[in-house]
């Protein structure tokens, strides 16, 4: 559950940064990078041996400097926030599971990596993915595999496309489960993070 988390949380923060894919400079120049986004997701995951998928959707925010919320509403109510130093999964006000970066070496690699991807740390992403993508007619696509054993094993392999913002990511892990994500209702801006939100961080 907690690779789970940490991966979603990833996948989540690829809209804020196109450095992470090649043709680097063509994708960059498709991305929008606002200092707050928020929308909507629909995800389902198929675990293998099993014949129905699971399904879930809710809200995300990704703000810059501050970190990541991941707002499940159905089919049950559950937060998760990601800071540079935790990951938080929120039952209501009640804390349910927490991660620090100090005692848990898996989080703070995932932590490394989703800062990365927001500063447009090349070098960082470098060293830890295989990168490949490929860009045309203002769309692109782009995937990553982790290079690093523990890292693949939270995250898996990673592919996605969009446009000015990331559209779906699928995600597999070694264990063959599989999620899919599709974003909408993309809002960047003061406006985009509701009250509730913005009082999480």
């Amino acid at each position: 559950m907690k690779r789970l988390f940490a991966g979603l949380l990833l996948a989540s923060m690829l809209d804020a940064s196109a450095q992470t894919a090649a043709p680097i400079a063509r994708i960059q120049a498709m991305l929008a990078k606002p200092e707050q986004l928020c929308g909507r997701f629909a995800q389902t995951k198929q675990l293998a041996g099993m014949k129905k998928p699971l399904a879930s959707s809710g809200r995300f925010c990704v703000i810059a400097g501050k970190g990541v919320l991941w707002r499940t509403l159905k089919p049950f109510p559950n937060s998760l926030r990601l800071t540079r130093d935790e990951i938080v999964q929120l039952q209501g006000e009640r804390v349910a599971m927490r991660m620090e970066a100090s005692r848990e070496p898996t989080v703070r690699m995932i932590n490394g990596v989703l800062f990365s991807l927001l500063s447009g740390d090349l070098g960082q992403l470098a060293t830890l993915f295989e990168v490949d993508g490929s860009a045309a007619d203002g769309a692109w696509k782009v995937t990553l595999k982790a290079r690093n054993p523990a890292l693949a094993r939270a995250i898996g392999a990673i592919s996605l496309d969009g446009g000015a913002y990331v559209r779906t990511i699928r995600m597999v892990e070694d264990s063959g489960d599989r999620t899919d994500i599709v974003f909408s209702d993309i809002r960047t801006g003061p406006g985009a993070v509701l009250p509730e939100e913005a009082a999480q961080f």
